[in-house]
């Protein structure tokens, strides 16, 4: 059995890790002391949606690593990036293999200049959840998926391995034949959503019913996907389709975790999402006024918080 790490214990984390711990998978938590001790009190709780399970996690704290892992599932967002490759690292061994879900692409360049090439897998994460007032993740929709793969079209043969660790433990998994391709459609998605809540200022459904809102989804849309296409990932148009339906859906309480932390005070993903998106765009002369608009209001946010 794999031995599996689970980098960051908060709603994304905490979902796909639990549900392996539930499964019966021999998962570990890497966790702040502060979240450690909310664990440690509550234990690990998935809850919502006629939803109550409780784990009582194994966990670990930076320094506290034993030795290598065989999968890594990096769940950390933009600002705890740098320290987790940090921490992570007595974790990876010659045979460990990492696989990050954090949005756009920026960490697998820096992931690939710690560990190297064959040690980073590709992925990307599908789930609709907080962690609420209490520290539990809280499911705001019956999502959740997992979908892993190796990058630029090379052969790994652990990917079975990794495949066989994360499948059939409550959560949809796939492994894809060109995750790079995924990994474009899944930015290009969540780009396209946190616009839509950023410049329109309320949900999918506000923005839906405001006049101009739908115009507003569909050119932020296609902003995005230009991006993708013209780096050589373009995005399929179901997928497109997808998007378009999601973020037009009148009545929709939808948003993005990035508005919801924008309208919390918190900080947010700047340039893990937008503003390193602008900037492929910036380089393959590809204009996105509307989405670097955003990358400039979230930017101004941070700076506040």
């Amino acid at each position: 059995m794999m031995r599996i790490l689970i980098v960051g214990a908060g709603a994304t984390g905490g979902f796909f890790g639990g549900r392996l711990a539930r499964a019966g998978r021999d998962v570990t938590f890497l966790v702040r002391e502060g979240r450690a001790r909310v664990l440690r009190e509550r234990g690990l709780r998935i809850v919502g949606l006629g939803e109550e399970t409780v784990i009582e996690p194994r966990l670990v704290t930076a320094g506290g690593i034993d030795g290598p892992y065989d999968l890594v599932l990096l769940t950390v967002k933009e600002a705890g990036l740098a320290g987790a490759v940090e921490d992570i690292a007595p974790a990876v061994g010659p045979g460990t293999r990492i696989v990050p879900v954090l949005n756009g692409l920026r960490q697998i360049d820096v992931l690939v200049g710690r560990f190297g090439e064959e040690a980073v897998l590709g992925g990307v994460a599908l789930v609709m959840a907080k962690l609420d007032e209490q520290g539990d993740v809280a499911m705001l929709a019956d999502m959740g998926s997992l979908v892993y793969g190796v990058r630029g079209g090379r052969t790994d043969a652990r990917v079975a391995e990794v495949h066989e660790a994360l499948s059939g433990a409550g959560f949809t998994t796939a492994l894809a034949g060109s995750i790079d391709a995924a990994m474009w459609s899944k930015w290009a998605f969540i780009t396209s959503l946190g616009a839509v809540n950023v410049l329109g200022g309320g949900t999918v459904g506000e923005v839906a019913a405001a006049p101009g809102g739908t115009e507003l989804a569909e050119a932020v849309i296609a902003e995005a996907a230009s991006v993708a296409a013209a780096a050589g990932y373009p995005v399929p148009e179901a997928d497109l389709a997808r998007t378009r339906a999601m973020v037009t859906e009148k009545g929709s309480d939808d948003t993005s975790s990035l508005f919801r932390d924008l309208s919390a005070g918190l900080p947010v993903e700047a340039e893990q999402i937008f503003g390193d998106l602008v900037a492929r765009a910036e380089a393959l002369n590809v204009p996105v006024p509307l989405l670097r608009a955003v990358a400039v209001r979230v930017r101004v946010h941070n700076a506040r918080s």
